[in-house]
């Protein structure tokens, strides 16, 4: 089983995550991991962190030579803020007699509930952890997923689809011509006339202090039929997938393939008609169903969006109150984005990731890549000569 587990605060010392189940052999770069992490910091209208952080990966067990050893993979980035917060956020020793203990839960953040839950008199102790400063760690785990499946000619993909009240679309070209589009744009669009009207949105929203979402799209090319099962919910290829975006911080919703537009269709207008070639096999014309029918990966490719609400932190602040006294304030400015939608796109592409992965791992799994590939070109002959 291919699982990960991540540690670490905003302000911590660093950053750690753990993936236990790759197999042996897997040839992994650091240099395509760092790529992603710089990836993750791009877009217009994000806030003053990604001037402080370059994120960059250390890995300390698991590899050997370039090439894992089938056991666990142990990735470290580390958070170059620390050292104005060594105190603020010792691990060991009391707390400065300075120290200034947040109590103003902002709205829309997980302050509060996360401060009643775990019973904090200090709602830093909620944000540290809560912040989307850690996806940093997700957008690693994915990039080595993402190695993995490259060796099978999975590739992954992601642009805008929306910002704020402005849409993006339609869109001419492949995936490939979109998304290569959409690389090269601040605001990760693939429409250079949207790009500008989007970012004059930006300056504007910035200006009021406000902050917008918007919604994002990842496609995967090159999926097998056969990832998931229809046999129990939670192995479901798309409520996996489904589960892994709505874990990214501030994502509200999620659709697959045709996704809500589905239920203000007919039926005749949402099924994808099932056809036959000697040399394609069974194939598809249209493809509403996003690769999926029936918790199964179709062999078509994956389409997933994602929505993200507007960061809740605003220089403009919202009313809240105070977790000690009760008393009435205007929320605290933490240090923000304008619109974090562009980096999120980048993080849905390393779930999204991983979650293949996972299923690719279930369905062909080995203890080395040879294994694996044996596994794999076996499947697909059967496939193949059905």
């Amino acid at each position: 089983m291919l699982r990960y587990l991540t540690a670490g605060e905003s302000h911590g010392p660093e950053l750690t995550a753990i993936i236990e189940g790759l197999p042996s052999h897997v040839p992994l770069s650091t240099d395509q991991i760092n790529h992603q992490l710089w990836r993750r910091q791009q877009g217009y209208g994000r806030g003053g962190r990604m001037k402080i952080e370059t994120d960059r990966v250390e890995i300390t067990s698991g590899l050997r030579f370039g090439k894992t050893l089938g056991s666990p993979l142990t990735l470290h980035v580390i958070n170059k803020d620390w050292k104005n917060w060594q105190e603020r956020m010792a691990v060991e020793g009391e707390p400065p007699a300075d120290l200034a203990v947040v109590t103003k839960p902002r709205p829309g953040h997980a302050d509060l509930s996360g401060a009643l839950k775990y019973a904090h008199d200090d709602v830093r102790n909620v944000l540290e952890r809560a912040s989307a400063r850690n996806t940093a760690t997700l957008v690693a785990v994915g990039a080595v997923a993402r190695q993995l499946l490259e060796i099978f000619n999975i590739r992954i993909y992601s642009h805008l689809v929306e910002i704020g009240p402005i849409q993006v679309g339609p869109l001419e070209g492949s995936i490939e011509e979109i998304a290569a589009r959409a690389e090269k744009s601040e605001v990760r669009v693939a429409d250079p006339v949207k790009e500008q009207e989007i970012i004059e949105l930006i300056k504007r929203t910035r200006k009021e202090g406000n902050s917008l979402g918007g919604i994002f799209e990842v496609v995967v090319t090159g999926v097998p039929v056969g990832l998931g099962s229809y046999s129990m919910p939670d192995r479901r290829l798309d409520a996996r997938l489904a589960c892994a975006l709505m874990g990214i911080q501030a994502i509200k919703g999620v659709e697959i393939g045709l996704g809500f537009d589905a239920a203000r269709r007919v039926g005749s207008e949402v099924h994808d008609e099932i056809f036959y070639d000697e040399k394609r096999g069974f194939y598809r014309e249209t493809n509403g169903a996003g690769g999926i029918e029936g918790g199964i990966s179709n062999g078509e490719p994956i389409i997933v969006r994602a929505a993200m609400k507007p960061i809740p932190t605003l220089y403009k602040p919202l009313r809240s109150v105070d977790l000690k006294t009760k008393e009435k304030y205007e929320a605290t400015v933490e240090r923000s984005d304008v619109c974090a939608a562009p980096a999120a796109a980048v993080v849905g592409e390393a779930v999204t990731a991983w979650t293949i992965a996972q299923a690719f791992c279930e369905k062909f799994g080995g203890d080395s890549l040879e294994e694996m590939k044996r596994n794999y070109e076996s499947y697909l002959s059967a496939v193949r000569a059905r």
